[in-house]
């Protein structure tokens, strides 16, 4: 190792000298991506086992999306995802291999119509429903992209959690079929109807764990990367029934957040405002919110990763 530093050494001098006749050079940046070309050919146990925690947050959710953007531009290696809620349902199609590409193209035409069994539903309508929707809509739209695929076929090691209505216990899917789990991770109590599923009702995984940290420990993560999209609900107008349940629900995903975080090595939290669960309409700002929180992070990031990363390896 020490006659691969010295090596190293003499060669980075000599590029400092040949490049700095050219062009002012930074040379922590210089360094940094040196290192990190070498970090994204390793795999583990040489590296860190990456994962990547995706919060609720309803349609502020669609924030994920920017941050995959970057994290693949950067090259980050990503070996687990968990997901709650709407990080289920964008974990679940990124882990079974659609690209972020239709992903993004897909949040940017979703409808309410999409994921409900009401015709051309509004805000309206799904207040006035005198029973709670079906989200069974939800789960052909995920079949029709994801297909049957059980949990040990996907991409990347996945995991998602709901929460038992009955017992209040936290479910943790990891095996068996994958649209289902997303589904019963996503469904809204209060919304939409529970999903039974072996004898039980599930609902929103939020209610439990919203940002699902300590799935990703036991999943075997080295390193965790959470993105959290609580908005500000201080700014909501609370004028019906279905508010003051978003309300609830917005209150309590934050104080879990709060504590789910410390668990992580570093937090990407996109900037997502006054931008409503429910409101579809703004993938785009969701979409770039997210883009730049990661940029804002991409370099902190991979400075932990390099440091987490044993000398010998990088410099092999």
């Amino acid at each position: 190792m020490k006659n691969n530093l010295v090596r190293y050494v003499i060669l980075f001098s000599i590029a400092i000298s040949v490049c700095s006749t050219l062009y002012p050079l930074d040379e922590e940046s210089f360094l940094t991506n040196y290192l990190w070309d070498s970090f994204v050919n390793l795999k583990p146990p040489k590296r860190p086992k990456i994962a990547l925690v995706l919060g609720g947050g309803g349609a502020r959710g669609l924030a994920h999306i920017g941050v995959l953007k970057v994290l693949e531009e950067e090259k980050v290696p990503i070996d687990i995802v968990t997901g709650t809620s709407v990080g289920a349902l964008i974990g679940a199609l990124y882990c079974s291999g659609v690209n972020i590409e239709k992903i993004e193209n897909m949040a940017e035409n979703i409808g309410w119509d999409d994921l409900v069994n009401v015709s051309g539903p509004t805000l309206a309508k799904l207040l006035i429903a005198n029973r709670l929707l079906s989200s069974e809509r939800m789960e052909k739209y995920l079949r029709d992209n994801i297909g049957n695929l059980r949990f040990d076929e996907l991409d990347t090691k996945f995991a998602c959690v709901a929460t038992d209505l009955v017992t209040g216990e936290r479910i943790i899917f990891r095996e068996g079929e994958v649209v289902p789990a997303a589904r019963a991770s996503a469904t809204v109590p209060g919304v939409f109807e529970p999903v039974e599923y072996r004898h039980r009702y599930l609902v929103d995984g939020g209610l439990f764990d919203n940002v699902p940290c300590d799935v990703a420990e036991l999943l075997g993560a080295d390193f965790i990367i959470a993105v959290s999209v609580s908005g500000d609900f201080s700014k909501n107008k609370i004028s019906n029934v279905f508010m003051v349940l978003s309300q609830a629900i917005s209150i309590q995903g934050r104080l879990l957040d709060q504590e789910s975080l410390k668990m992580a090595d570093i937090a990407i939290q996109p900037y997502v405002g006054d931008i409503s669960s429910i409101d579809l309409g703004h993938s785009r700002e969701c979409v770039d919110a997210g883009i730049l929180a990661a940029r804002k992070s991409i370099v902190k990031l991979k400075h932990m990763l390099i440091n987490k990363t044993s000398d010998q390896y990088l410099f092999e």
